[in-house]
């Protein structure tokens, strides 16, 4: 077989991975997601080194000092693997790896993400949920140094002063910087010290899952260091991200009170660090029903995003208005996610659908399909079926086969207007900023005259989402948002009666 080197934005390992161990040989792991999850999430875990598979039985699972066969993670629902911890992948060998040695590795693992689930459970059995597969394949020479964070540009100009005429505030979703955080080029003082010195403040906005070392709690010191870093920098606290982990077992669903309870924690822990808004992810009516007494006393707004490839008038989201319309609340909303209405695919992706091996033909072919009016699903497998034709393996793209049509959707911009009042929070969602300072894939000018004439009052917190496509260290994320927010304040001036 010939040894063929893959890459992946959210991989298992990199470069500085393969260290040495008493036991054989140890691979430092980074989580392959963009938040925490429970180790119950994980479904499986191979490695090949040298080209011979390693048996089950000598693998071993190594997370804060404790232990694990791989068949006993699926059972650990209460143990969360945070997204800056690195455990070790242990694999037992007659002779232990020396520093300096190179050896082929294969890692592949697949995890069972357990918020998104696609089908509930029957008759008190486990739901279906979206699974990610990982396969990663490098020569790894053996060492115990981490490899040295990226050099960041600190030389740019301050922004322009916001003036009173402005619509909306700008902020960011700290969910933009995710591969770096992940690998640890930050922690989360000196993230939020790298968005201060880029001026792309005043709103941050957090994914609880992806910050939260205690996850979902918020604890006391996390508090403190929050409070710390706002009194030190001026920001002000825009959105908090919650999921609800319905599949965090893996022998069966949240009860609708263990939804209930779970949601109500991310809500408390949300006031507790003084949001104003809760990004919800479920909009059951016997949820949001029990769910609006303890937003009334929180005094919280509770927003549903509308991502893509939906739109504002995709019929799960008519099933969402129904529900808001028959509650009746001024706290129910929705979040608005600029992925929903874009006019092209974005040049980072099609950068990394040509690193896995795509011709142009098929980049072009590619494009023309997500172009149809086609449902998502009924496209990515014309897509699928295109690429068999042609003999190419779809699995060498990975999950990019399937996240190509399913973060970027094609709605039409003007039907933000449609649900205008009832939008509560932006996320100015962008993958690329070209040489002309515009985003190619998203028309930010005709975005700003939709919401300035539709009235909007809100945060637009900038989401780069280009870490699902582009390789550590390719770009600066940060530097990129500080470039978006130029363009969203020229097209807001360009758009402001002289």
């Amino acid at each position: 077989m010939t040894f063929q080197e893959t890459t992946a934005p959210n991989g298992l390992i990199a470069r500085d991975s393969l260290r040495p161990h008493p036991d054989g040989l140890a691979l430092r792991l980074t989580l392959a997601w963009y938040r925490s999850l429970w180790l119950s999430s994980v479904t499986s875990l191979r490695v090949t080194v040298d080209g011979t598979e390693v048996p089950q039985d000598d693998l071993t699972f190594e997370l804060g000092g404790v232990r694990y066969a791989p068949a006993d993670l699926p059972g650990q629902s209460e143990t969360l693997w945070f997204l800056q911890d690195h455990p070790s992948l242990v694999v037992r060998r007659d002779t232990p790896v020396a520093l300096g040695e190179q050896h082929e590795v294969e890692v592949a693992g697949e995890f069972r993400l357990p918020y998104m689930q696609i089908a509930p459970g029957q008759d008190g059995g486990p739901g279906v949920y979206v699974p990610n597969h990982v396969r990663q394949a490098f020569v790894l020479t053996v060492t115990d140094e981490d490899a040295p964070a990226a050099v960041t540009v600190s030389d740019v100009p301050p922004p322009p002063a916001a003036v009173e005429a402005d619509p909306f505030q700008l902020g960011l979703t700290l969910y933009s910087a995710s591969a770096e955080f992940r690998a640890g080029w930050y922690d989360f003082d000196g993230l939020l010290d790298r968005v201060a010195e880029l001026g792309i403040g005043p709103g941050i906005e957090i994914v609880a899952s992806q910050v939260l070392p205690t996850y979902p709690v918020v604890s006391d010191e996390f508090v403190a260091s929050w409070r710390a870093a706002f009194d030190r920098h001026g920001f002000a606290a825009s959105s908090f991200g919650a999921n609800l982990d319905m599949g965090r077992r893996r022998d069966r669903d949240m009860t609708p009170d263990e939804e209930y309870e779970f949601s109500e924690l991310m809500l408390r822990g949300a006031r507790k660090l003084g949001f104003p808004l809760v990004r919800i992810q479920s909009a059951k009516p016997a949820l949001l029903r029990r769910l609006l007494p303890v937003a009334e006393e929180l005094d919280l707004r509770l927003a549903y995003e509308i991502h893509a490839p939906m739109g504002p008038n995709s019929d799960p989201i008519l099933r969402v208005r129904e529900t808001y319309a028959q509650l009746d609340s001024p706290l129910l909303g929705f979040v608005a996610d600029f992925s929903s209405t874009m006019r092209a695919m974005s040049p980072t992706l099609l950068r990394a659908v040509r690193r896995a091996g795509l011709d142009d033909e098929a980049v072009t072919r590619l494009q023309e399909i997500w172009a149809t009016d086609a449902p998502m699903r009924q496209r990515q497998e014309e897509f699928i079926g295109y690429l068999r034709s042609r003999g190419f393996d779809p699995g060498r793209l990975g999950s990019f086969a399937h996240l190509a049509f399913n973060m970027h959707g094609h709605v039409d911009p003007r039907e933000w207007a449609d649900i205008m009042p009832q939008i509560l929070h932006v996320h100015a969602k962008f993958y690329d900023i070209d040489e002309s300072g515009q985003e190619p894939a998203i028309d930010y000018p005709e975005l700003v005259r939709v919401f300035v004439e539709g009235g909007y009052r809100g945060y637009w917190s900038s989401e780069w989402e280009g870490h699902a496509f582009a390789e550590l260290g390719e770009v600066d994320p940060l530097l990129l948002v500080r470039r978006q927010h130029d363009l969203i304040r020229a097209a807001v001036r360009e758009g402001l009666p002289v």
